[in-house]
Order: structure tokens, then sequence, then C-alpha cells
């Protein structure tokens, strides 16, 4: 009798166990969500974008409906012409609402004309994945 009691009992704990566990993971690691800043980074949903040598994963931070910066990740690019992208590209989305930085044109800059587009085309789908599950 105590038997039967008990299997019951262990699979209940069991489940509790697991439910505990998955609830303390992050549960998106494309967005998360500090200090009332969604930052989306954008890794997994650009890694069919390429620049001129790979990917050009980005974290794009936005708060209240407007981005606030974007992050350059780890990239193989050209370091010469990444620094220009961080200087003279990345700024352009700050300040501006979603809906203003999904409809910026944004010109690539000479020279790195590919890894521009990547960044564009990764800042895309990043605020594209905002929308659609913040």
């Amino acid at each position: 009798m105590k038997r039967k009691i008990a299997t019951p009992l262990a699979a209940i704990a069991l489940a509790f166990g697991a439910f505990t566990l998955m609830s303390a993971l992050p549960a998106d690691k494309v967005m998360t969500k500090e200090g009332g800043v969604y930052i989306v980074n954008t890794t997994e949903l650009g890694k069919n974008v390429k620049g001129y040598k790979g990917t050009t994963p980005l974290k794009i931070h936005i708060k209240d409906g407007k981005v606030l910066k974007i992050e350059s990740l780890k990239n193989m690019e050209t370091p010469k012409y990444w620094a220009r992208i961080k200087q003279e590209l990345l700024d352009s989305w700050n300040g501006k609402t979603v809906k203003q930085a999904e409809k910026l044109e944004v010109d690539a800059l000479t020279g790195a004309t590919l890894s521009s587009n990547a960044v564009k085309e990764n800042v895309k789908l990043g605020l594209e994945y905002y929308k659609r599950n913040k």
C-alpha cells in the first residue's frame, strides 16, 4: 500500500522540480529585459546575414519603444572598416522610435558596403523580433 502512494508523490515532486528548474532558465536567448530595457541579440536571428567576412551580430537596446543604442558583437569583419561602421553607422537609429527606425533609410559606407548592408539587415531583423515578442 505504501508503495502505490509513494510512486505518484515521487512523480509529482520530480515534475515540480523540473518546472522550477525550467522557470529559472532564460526563456529567450534572442531578447532579454534588464531594468526596463529590452535587449535584442541578433546572433541567432542574423546567422544567415553575411557581411564581407561573415556574420555581423548586434545587440539592440530598446526602452519605451525607442532605440537607445546599437552595440556590435564579436565578428570577423576588417577592423579598419568595422571601426568606421561603429562610429558612423550604428548611432543612426539612436533615439528613434521602433517604427521610425524600421523606416529609416541609412546609406551604406563607401568601402564597407557588404558590412553596412549586413548591419542594416540585422537591425531590421532585430526590430521585427522586438515588435513580435515584446
